[in-house]
């Protein structure tokens, strides 16, 4: 069973004038259930959490092990095993064609090019974009794009996949898409996500607000939190 362990993790910045800023608080979690969600307003720290999974983000103090490994001391294992999907899929679509991009996340893994591009090709398959592999990532919707990017991580196999409000830019039809391929994974899936209904359908939904994490629980709970938490605020 995959283990992501959060002891005490915090991340603190100093701003120009040498102030300190807390951007997440010493978090303490230990997650284990398979699909988790993550809700929260925008500027609460959710997005720097996900990101303290695969050592995008090193936290300040504290400590992040994936499977007892340091996100610090063992970045490069880490990241094989943990993937990432950002909220715009043209952060990490680099290359001409769909196949050569998922064919570059494969460099540092499959040394043989035919290899390579034979592995690109089953993953497009899989994720529902054969028919455009040799397309132009510039060509694709907003939906094949996100699939796109979702493909690449996909194809090193990782044990976790975090993904940062991987919807938030898309039509209602593809979000379902979207949505029902991420929370179908067979890997360990962490969803940040602004759409309460994705989050109603993971195992455990953390919320957090004001650089906390301020519920841990079951994801109708969670929800109902958050909202009465939103509801508060507006009045």
């Amino acid at each position: 069973m995959t283990r992501i362990e959060l002891d005490g993790a915090e991340v603190v910045v100093r701003g120009g004038d040498g102030a300190a800023r807390t951007i997440l608080a010493p978090t303490t979690l230990t997650l284990t259930e398979r699909r988790i969600g993550v809700i929260g307003a925008n500027g609460s720290g959710k997005s720097t959490l996900a990101r303290l999974l695969n050592g995008l983000v090193e936290p300040t103090g504290g400590s992040v092990r994936v499977d007892g490994l340091d996100v610090r001391t063992d970045a490069a294992a880490v990241r094989r095993k943990v993937g990432f999907c950002f909220t715009d899929p043209s952060a990490q679509l680099v290359m001409p064609t769909c196949v050569e991009d998922v064919e570059l996340s494969l460099r540092r893994h499959e040394r043989s090019a035919r290899r390579r591009r034979e592995r690109a090709l089953e993953v497009l398959e899989r994720i529902g974009l054969a028919d455009h592999a040799h397309d132009s990532v510039h060509s694709l919707s907003g939906g094949q794009k996100q699939m796109l990017a979702l493909a690449g991580v996909l194809a090193v196999e990782p044990s976790i996949v975090v993904a940062d409000e991987p919807t938030t830019l898309l039509d209602l039809a593809n979000t379902r898409r979207i949505a029902d391929r991420l929370l179908g994974l067979e890997q360990q899936l962490v969803l940040v996500t602004h759409d309460l209904d994705l989050a109603r359908r993971c195992d455990r939904v953390l919320v957090v607000a004001d650089a906390r994490v301020v519920f841990d629980g079951d994801p109708g709970s969670a929800v109902e939190h958050y909202v009465a938490s939103v509801t508060e605020g507006a009045r």
